[in-house]
């Protein structure tokens, strides 16, 4: 099937409100198990599964509907931009949208092998989030996507705190007080850009930016900043990047899987503005308002974005427990994710999307391996020899296959990713600091996962037999209920199954390099974009009340 027809049919079966119900099914289906999880209804758990994989199935819709490359546009309210609220699915959006689907269904799997009854209202948060991270890649509104921003903190700030410990709660006040902060600098950024500009649509703001004139440039570029800022914590960009390696160190294995996916929502939304709102892309007049922000921005984003490479290895590499070096990773994919959206060209930036499919997608695995194989040491979670309970050699398979993902190295997506990045950068002026800065990162990961391996799995298991639990620095044992539950099928089947998924991506690098090729290209081109917020038109009713009560005589 074509892609126009597979895009027709996608249209046809959701008939015009797919859009739509990517945020209001889950939105729904949240508030039912608030209701079911206060009663120990038995429908919870299918409930939860049956919404999640009904959230997959419609973003494999979505993306079909926006692999033609047509921006489409949805008029919540049916008032038009840039007086109502408007969503937007493009190619970006969608790939998103699949990529948070995949995710979650392997993180929501893996949950039912215990970790979801450690506390309450895990399913319902875990929907809520859902719906906040689809909002936030759909909203074509800046203020929407501050209210999106909050509803995915909010659910995430239960989830990390799900059957809650004394290092949860630790990591917890870090994250609670970075994001409260970064919110409330959300709130002034488009309060000023909404004062300079008069729309909060990001496709009206565009136009309107353009049109500013000289005395507005200092205003317009300290909003931008104020923008980056907030985003740069979302995405743990160097020196704003504290809150994540003990919060994810210390949330539940599928807890912070799915956090691997929220991390990128500040990559998404630093590309997202940069390119459509601050002009880092097509039909951008050049001595504008939009000109100047990104002339000023992309450089600070691409220096921040190398030392965040330079930061994620030396926390590689320090790292003494096994949680604690895969969220270092996170921060170096981060790194390398907003290196390419920097550098500003759609060769780095479709670089960068294919890069951020396998980033996310391992980042997933990851943390739940991580958990998995903490779980067979005892819950200790220290990278040190010690007695690993049951079957370790299908663990030590899956550790070498994701170090490999992970460390960019053949035959696996993660090389291919990188190297479509190295040659893109090698066209523009950072050429040698990123070339030597990626490559050194790659380096320091394969050292310190080679180390980590040599210590979890190549120890003799007599050495430690009699070895006590490790006793984490809040002076308390490690195995503080990070990972209590037994390895049940569920577990295996969840990282298989994403592991699959990422030896999938491989197989299909060339389609796929393909679309966030085109995902790039249509970022870039401003234009239709814009074209499609504004020119959307409302859909006539298909019950005119007012004629109705016309003829009935009742208006006068």
């Amino acid at each position: 099937m074509s892609t126009a027809a597979a895009g027709a049919v996608s249209s046809l079966v959701l008939g015009g409100h797919g859009i739509v119900m990517a945020i209001v099914l889950p939105l729904v289906m949240g508030s039912v198990l608030v209701v079911l999880e206060k009663f120990k209804s038995r429908w919870v758990v299918p409930l939860s599964v049956g919404a999640t994989l009904a959230l997959l199935v419609l973003s494999m819709l979505l993306l079909a509907q926006a692999h033609s490359g047509h921006t489409q546009a949805y008029l919540l309210g049916n008032w038009q931009a840039p007086f109502g609220i408007s969503l937007v699915l493009d190619r970006l959006s969608a790939l998103m949208l699949v990529l948070m689907a995949v995710v979650s269904c392997g993180a929501l799997l893996y949950a039912l092998g215990g970790d979801h009854q450690r506390g309450e209202h895990f399913h319902s948060l875990f929907q809520y989030q859902l719906m906040g991270l689809a909002g936030a890649f759909l909203t074509a509104d800046l203020f929407n996507l501050f209210v999106f921003f909050e509803v995915l903190l909010a659910a995430s700030y239960g989830l990390l705190l799900h059957g809650a410990s004394r290092a949860r709660l630790r990591a917890s006040l870090h994250y609670v007080t970075f994001n409260l902060v970064g919110s409330a600098l959300f709130l002034f950024a488009v309060s000023l850009l909404y004062a300079l500009t008069g729309t909060l649509n990001m496709a009206d703001m565009a136009v309107k930016l353009q049109q500013l004139g000289p005395q507005d440039v200092r205003l317009a570029q300290a909003a931008a900043l104020m923008l980056l800022v907030v985003f740069a914590v979302k995405a743990a960009l160097l020196p704003l990047y504290f809150w994540l390696p003990d919060t994810y160190a210390a949330a539940s294995g599928p807890v912070a899987a799915l956090f691997a996916i929220m991390t990128k929502v500040g990559v998404y939304a630093i590309a997202r503005t940069t390119a459509l709102i601050f002009g880092a892309g097509a039909g951008v007049e050049a001595g504008s308002v939009a000109a100047d922000i990104a002339g000023m921005a992309m450089p600070v984003l691409v220096t921040l974005a190398l030392a965040t490479l330079v930061l994620a290895a030396i926390g590689v590499m320090a790292a003494r427990r096994l949680r604690g070096l895969v969220s270092y990773l996170v921060v170096a994919s981060a790194g390398t994710l907003l290196l390419a959206i920097g550098l500003g060209t759609v060769q780095t930036l479709g670089a960068g999307l294919f890069y951020m499919v396998n980033s996310t997608l391992v980042a997933a695995t990851w943390f739940l391996l991580a958990d998995r194989i903490s779980a067979a040491r005892g819950d200790v979670d220290m990278l040190r020899p010690r007695v690993m309970a049951g079957a370790w050699a299908p663990l030590g398979v899956a550790f070498v296959v994701a170090s490999v993902a992970v460390a960019g190295m053949p035959p696996l997506a993660g090389f291919f990713g990188k190297a479509l990045l190295l040659q893109a950068a090698a066209l523009t002026p950072w050429a040698v600091w990123v070339v030597a800065l990626v490559l050194a990162s790659s380096l320091a990961t394969m050292v310190a996962l080679a180390r980590a391996g040599s210590s979890l799995f190549w120890k003799p298991a007599t050495e430690t037999a009699a070895q006590p639990p490790l006793s984490t620095s809040g002076g308390m044992s490690a195995s503080t209920s990070l990972n209590t539950s037994a390895t049940r099928p569920v577990h295996g089947i969840a990282i298989i199954g994403l592991l699959i998924t990422v030896v999938a991506l491989a197989l299909l690098a060339g389609p796929v390099n393909g679309y966030t090729e085109a995902a790039a290209q249509q970022m870039v081109q401003r234009q239709p974009y814009i074209d499609a917020v504004l020119g959307a038109r409302p859909v006539p009713a298909a019950y005119d009340v007012r004629k109705e009560m016309h003829e009935r005589g009742e208006f006068k």
